[in-house]
């Protein structure tokens, strides 16, 4: 239990700045962190409770966040386990391999604007 608060504590100071709440219904079902850089505004994490997967609430807070991207004129980028069902996600919403690692993919999605 130690360890989980410890690594909570971590998780908040590094990213508390950039997490965004997602609400369905009332409901805290996930979070996702935006970091801003000066040349691409990247999705760091996303994650939802399984029991609010396939809802379409992800698709639309990637919207969001495309949108939000857009309006700044910067790509969107993001990074996915290389097995992970995501990355089909992230090729439906117009994102572009761009990268891959021994872990992970690396997409980014271009300005449309």
């Amino acid at each position: 239990m130690r360890r989980n608060a410890s690594t909570r504590k971590v998780f908040v100071r590094i990213f508390a700045a950039h997490t965004r709440h997602i609400l369905n219904e009332g409901k805290n079902v996930g979070f996702f962190v935006i970091k801003p850089k000066t040349n691409e505004l990247l999705l760091d994490h996303l994650y939802i409770l399984p029991k609010d997967q396939g809802l379409g609430i992800v698709s639309a807070v990637l919207t969001r966040i495309i949108a939000e991207a857009e309006q700044a004129g910067l790509p969107a980028d993001v990074g996915a386990l290389r097995e992970s069902a995501s990355n089909r996600f992230y090729k439906r919403h117009g994102f572009v391999l761009v990268e891959r690692s021994q872990f992970d993919n690396y997409y980014v999605r271009y300005n449309t604007l």
